[in-house]
């Protein structure tokens, strides 16, 4: 009920406030080039794409981990009240301001609203937390790979199903419900062979599959949208539909007790209070500033008709956090106790507890393919966000650069990502993402402010959204700077040191440019 209430009266609130105009020529036909900016040819493609873009594994794990923290009450609190005020109108207004900029990003649009320097502080930050979602990806996939054979080849063997239905719909011009039922079709085929091919690889081909995974992200960033990016996206999405609809029906079913404790401490280890770190490791299931840089990025360049932007924008983010309760549910449900859940946590990590907990409450239905499709529906779009952060990655550098050339510029994405995927270099990084990546929402949410502000329009259910994003993620911040000091992480605690003096220094910016404007 909340969810809704969201999207049909907060939304819609959101949406007279950005002044959607469905008679306002998108960027998808104005720019038209025939490789970025194409028009999907009908707006569920779009909401495809766009979601599994947004999804990847974050919505599953990040909850996962605050379940096994704080409880699931204060998870689930902030999953739904964070996604409708925050996080939801994140991502739709992003979507917006880039379709009403010529479908330049976030980043870009941030030299027209505060000035050249911020622009290149903000754009390099960006490109950079990319590059880090583009090695862990390709990292986290190659190991599924190895850990699970049987979901190899329905993962791959998406990829020429997808190519095979753009083909129907955008050359042969067939039926679109007829194209989609026969992806459908050939899916279905591949995950039923899954449960009887089984690919069994040893741990030193990890680094092989990076590569392979990364020429396929190369190549999926470089091909017009419309070959494989769109249809692909577009089929994913169906697959998540389907395990949101059974893992709730499995939930009716078997009608669970929920095993894990509603509320743990406030403080249930030594620097993990639950404000502000709850709302940074929930990340994605609430609000995420990755979201509104594949609503800037990719899809403002494929928007065909204003008219469908809440139902993209707002939409796919209420459907993520629905995502993420049914994580919540299948984890603390789905296995027998709380104690069994911390020891797979702890032994295998969110990503098997979630296939095991979705396995067990669709097993009166689903039998044995329970697990098998828990994971193959995460693989599908840890492999979606990955071709689609590459692709974001290249706009954002040729933007900073001015190279058009897109064959180099995804050359240099690819060879800085693989340099950090080799070997785990990512891991020395990585848990500074968390923080960086909230910081870039609440940067976002300053510069839709700034936009409304020139248009002399409302922008406090903006501003004060961003304010709280600030605040929060300078207190996990500075929890994460003593937190590196004591345990002599320099490296880490030079990161999180320089992220803190880009906030403030925007965070200046952004306040002087505001009073001006209002003068």
């Amino acid at each position: 009920l909340f969810f809704l209430g969201g999207y049909f009266f907060y939304a819609k609130f959101i949406e007279k406030i950005i002044s959607v105009n469905p008679h306002e020529t998108t960027p998808a036909y104005k720019k038209y080039d025939g490789v970025d900016f194409i028009p999907a040819k009908n707006w569920l493609i779009l909401f495809g794409h766009h979601f599994s873009s947004i999804a990847g594994a974050a919505p599953i794990v990040g909850p996962i981990i605050a379940l096994s923290l704080w409880g699931w009450m204060p998870t689930l609190a902030w999953i739904v009240l964070g996604s409708i005020f925050i996080g939801a109108i994140h991502d739709f207004s992003s979507l917006m301001i880039s379709v009403k900029n010529e479908g330049r990003s976030i980043a870009d649009i941030t030299e027209d609203l505060i000035s050249l320097r911020a622009k290149y502080i903000f754009s390099l930050f960006v490109f950079f937390a990319l590059i880090l979602v583009v090695a862990v990806f390709s990292y986290i996939c190659a190991q599924t790979f190895i850990t699970d054979g049987r979901i190899v080849f329905p993962s791959l063997g998406l990829i020429p199903v997808a190519m095979f239905v753009g083909f129907l719909i955008y050359r042969m011009r067939f039926n679109q419900v007829i194209s989609t039922v026969v992806g459908l079709f050939l899916l279905g085929i591949l995950i039923y062979l899954s449960t009887h091919v089984s690919l069994t690889f040893k741990k030193h081909l990890l680094n092989l599959w990076m590569v392979i995974l990364l020429l396929y992200a190369f190549f999926a960033s470089i091909l017009p949208v419309n070959i494989l990016l769109q249809p692909r996206d577009y089929l994913s999405a169906y697959l998540l539909f389907f395990g949101i609809i059974a893992g709730f029906l499995g939930i009716v079913i078997s009608h669970p007790w929920i095993n894990a404790p509603f509320f743990v401490k406030f403080t249930p280890k030594e620097f993990t209070p639950l404000w502000p770190l709850l709302f940074v490791t929930v990340a994605c299931g609430a609000v995420s500033g990755f979201h509104s840089l594949v609503a800037s990025g990719t899809t403002s360049k494929q928007l065909s008709n204003q008219r469908y932007a809440k139902r993209i924008g707002y939409g796919a983010m209420i459907f993520e956090a629905i995502l993420a309760t049914l994580a919540l549910l299948c984890v603390s449900s789905g296995l027998k106790s709380f104690p069994q859940f911390l020891e797979i946590m702890r032994k295998s990590g969110p990503i098997v507890a979630f296939s095991k907990g979705f396995g067990n409450l669709t097993s009166s239905f689903l039998k044995e393919f329970g697990s098998v499709i828990g994971v193959i529906i995460l693989n599908a779009f840890i492999l979606t966000t990955l071709d689609t952060a590459t692709r974001i990655t290249r706009y954002i550098f040729q933007e900073i650069t001015k190279i058009r050339n897109r064959w180099l510029s995804t050359f240099v994405v690819i060879g800085l990502a693989g340099f950090l995927a080799w070997g785990g270099r990512w891991r020395m990084i990585w848990p500074t993402f968390g923080a960086s990546n909230q910081l870039v929402a609440a940067l976002a949410l300053f510069v839709i402010t700034l936009w409304l502000i020139s248009k002399s329009k409302s922008y406090l259910p903006f501003l004060i959204p961003g304010i709280f994003m600030l605040v929060t993620t300078v207190g996990a911040l500075f929890i994460q700077l003593v937190k590196y000091f004591r345990s002599k992480e320099m490296l880490l605690f030079t990161i999180s040191l320089i992220l803190l003096g880009l906030a403030g220094y925007l965070l200046f910016e952004v306040v002087k440019k505001i009073k001006e404007l209002k003068k």
